[in-house]
This record gives C-alpha cells, sequence and structure tokens, in this order.
C-alpha cells in the first residue's frame, strides 16, 4: 500500500454517532473510531453501560457524550443527534449498531415479539439514518449494521431477526441512491457473520449447535471484533469516498459457504 494512503483511514476531527453502543459489536465500533481520532457519541438503552463506554472513550483521549435512547422511538433518535450537534458540534459518521434478535420457531413467535425485532432493528435503522443525514454535510458517511442472516439462512429459526437485517440491506441501496448526489454522504452495509459477542455468547453456548456454526464457517472459527475494524474504518474514512449503497461482509466465508 502507497504510505499516502494511510491517512485517509484515520478520523480526525470527525464526530461519529454509535447506536448499541453500550456493549458488544456496537461498544467496539465506538472505540475503534475514538483510536482512529473521532470524538464519539454514544447511544443505546443502558445508561450504565454507556456510561463505562464514555469512560473508556475519555481515556483515549477523545471527546465523548452518552445519551440514552430506545431507537425504535424516534423522537429518541433526533434528540441523540441534537444532543451530539450541541454537545460535539457536528456529525461526520453514523454507525447503526442497535440490534436484538429472536430465535423462535415461526409458528410459535407471537406478533408482538416479531415487531419488536423489526422495530429495533430496521425502523430504528432508518430513523436515525434520517436524522443524522439532515444534520450531516458532504462527505459524511452512515454505515447500517446489518447480517450474514439478512444474505442467507442461519443456524436457528430467527424470522424477525433475518427480515430485519435484510430489510437494512434494502434501506441502504435506496438511501444511498437518494443522498449520493444531492446530500454527497455516503450509505453503506456492514454485515458481520458470527462474532464473540454478548448477544452470540447464549446461542452458542450449546456445544452441538457451536460446533455446526463453526463447522460451516470455511475459516473454521468465530470471529473477534477487532476483526471488524479494518472494515469500519474502510467505510467511516475517506478510503471508501466512492463506496456507496455496497453491502461489506465479514463472515469468515459463511455466505459463499
Amino acid at each position: 500500500m502507497d504510505p499516502q494512503a494511510l491517512p485517509t483511514f484515520r478520523l480526525d476531527g470527525k464526530v461519529a454517532v454509535v447506536t448499541g453502543a453500550s456493549a458488544g459489536l456496537g461498544r467496539s465500533f465506538a472505540l475503534t473510531l475514538a483510536r482512529a481520532g473521532a470524538d464519539v457519541a454514544l447511544a443505546a438503552r443502558r445508561d450504565e453501560e454507556l456510561g463505562a463506554a464514555r469512560a473508556d472513550i475519555e481515556t483515549i483521549g477523545r471527546r465523548s457524550i452518552a445519551v440514552p435512547v430506545d431507537v425504535a422511538d424516534v423522537a429518541g433518535c433526533r434528540t441523540v443527534v441534537q444532543q451530539t450537534v450541541r454537545r460535539l458540534g457536528r456529525v461526520d459518521v453514523l454507525v447503526s449498531a442497535a440490534g436484538i434478535s429472536d430465535a423462535r420457531p415461526a409458528l410459535r413467535q407471537d406478533p408482538e415479539e416479531f415487531e419488536r425485532v423489526v422495530a429495533v432493528n430496521l425502523n430504528g435503522t432508518y430513523w436515525m439514518a434520517q436524522a443524522c443525514a439532515a444534520e450531516m454535510g458532504p462527505g459524511s458517511s452512515i454505515i447500517n449494521v446489518s447480517s450474514v442472516l439478512g444474505l442467507t439462512w442461519g443456524p436457528v429459526p430467527s424470522a424477525g431477526y433475518a427480515a430485519s437485517k435484510a430489510g437494512v440491506i434494502g434501506l441502504t441501496r435506496d438511501l444511498a441512491a437518494q443522498w449520493a448526489s444531492r446530500r454527497q454522504i455516503r450509505v453503506n452495509t456492514l454485515a458481520p457473520g458470527f462474532f464473540k459477542t454478548e448477544m452470540t455468547e447464549p446461542l452458542l453456548a450449546n456445544d452441538g449447535l457451536g460446533s455446526q456454526v463453526r463447522a460451516r464457517i470455511p475459516m473454521g472459527r468465530l470471529g473477534d471484533p477487532e476483526e471488524l475494524d479494518g472494515a469500519l474504518l474502510f467505510l467511516a474514512s475517506d478510503a471508501s469516498r466512492y463506496v456507496t449503497g455496497a453491502t461489506l461482509t465479514v463472515d469468515g466465508g459463511w455466505t459463499m459457504a
């Protein structure tokens, strides 16, 4: 790689909003953006965990705010963005990582559970993108976190999760088309495979299921959260300034199996 290209992955002077930032991949994403030079607004439902994440980012030497929110609430999403602009000055990057899962056979799933998963994973992604885009300038980046389960089948029944994550990919393409020329905002999807997180731990604690998942991954193992750092920084930074509407999978080969 040309050494002159390396600074394009930096985020110095940028302000990022990360949802789902209290734990799991969302928290990992927030720390990665801070290490790359961004100030970070943290948004999630769990106030105490948000405070701990904020302290970690400030230890890195970046500014940070924590705003409790349920992204299924439109007004709450707007409040996150208003607080970010008021306290950090701007919004350049959005990483929509808030998400919940379901693991119930379709014939036994009640409507409320399905609707709640879609409300958080899909609707919340839309409301956050809508709120941020209204404040973003040219060259900004929106990264919607989907999943390989939005592209192919998974090891357990999870209709709401799969439908919502597939919807995120379609939503990304539409917003990318709307905002590419007029607003010059890039919108892309990051689609992780199976990573070691708080969400996947209970699912994969079952030895049989965990073995089944690993057996299907060509690389033979789960991913570590830091293995998403390169893809995240590529999409967030000027390194991807001519990339929009794309879905970048980081899955150890799951989607080619």
